[in-house]
Parts: C-alpha cells; sequence; structure tokens
C-alpha cells in the first residue's frame, strides 16, 4: 500500500503531465489552424495531393485523440487517489508496485494482470483480409 508521501508524489507527475498534455493540445490545434489544411485541400490538383492532405490532416486529429485519451486515464488515476483506490489493481485487488506507477503512473493494474488483460485483449493476432 502507498504511503501519504508517494500519493502526493504521483498526485504531482499526474498533475503535471496532465497540464503538459493540455498545453500539446492547445498548441496541437493552433498549428493546424496555421497550416490551413483547408486551404491545401483546395488547392490539390490530383488524388495523391488530396490523399497527403487528407492524412495530414487525419494525423494531427490522432495525435490529439491520444492525447486526449491520455488526459482521461490521468483523470481516472487522480480519482483512484481521492477514492484511495489508487496503486491497488483492479483486477485482483493486490498492491501495484511503485516502480511500475512511476513508469506507468495511469496503471491500474499489476503486472501480472496487465499481462493477462494484453494477451487477451489484444485482438486478432492472425492477419486477415
Amino acid at each position: 500500500m502507498l504511503n501519504q508521501e508517494q500519493l502526493r508524489e504521483f498526485k504531482k507527475i499526474l498533475d503535471k503531465r496532465y497540464y503538459d498534455l493540455r498545453e500539446e493540445i492547445r498548441a496541437e490545434l493552433l498549428e493546424s489552424d496555421d497550416e490551413h489544411y483547408i486551404d491545401l485541400a483546395g488547392q490539390v490538383h490530383d488524388l495523391e495531393e488530396q490523399s497527403v492532405a487528407d492524412l495530414l490532416v487525419d494525423l494531427d486529429l490522432a495525435i490529439i485523440d491520444l492525447h486526449i485519451d491520455e488526459i482521461r486515464e490521468i483523470d481516472a488515476a487522480l480519482m483512484r487517489i481521492a477514492s484511495g483506490d489508487y496503486g491497488i489493481c483492479q483486477k485482483c485487488g493486490d498492491d501495484i508496485e511503485p516502480e511500475r506507477l512511476r513508469v506507468h503512473p495511469t496503471a491500474k493494474r499489476c503486472r501480472p494482470c496487465q499481462a493477462v488483460h494484453e494477451s487477451t485483449h489484444a485482438g486478432n493476432r492472425t492477419p486477415s483480409i
């Protein structure tokens, strides 16, 4: 079980990452406004240029989506800190090692349970058409 000092340490780490992500999202949005992909898309002359313009827009949106997903994970971790459940595996109830939390502060499962989760929720491992 984590002590109060460790909980404060992880809350500080999570708060900083939350702030950093918000700033990154803001910067991405401002940058995408400056790049005028809509203008670029309107100036395309063939399908390859249109594909590049679409890809640039999609890439920016995908990056922002990843940041938003991480913010949601941070919010959930901060709620676990507030409720006293932070550092406790949601699957088995064992403690999550502080070393794991330092590497992945939003972890909600211990290493063994995370390994099982990844092996059972990784999707179809064989390629299909």
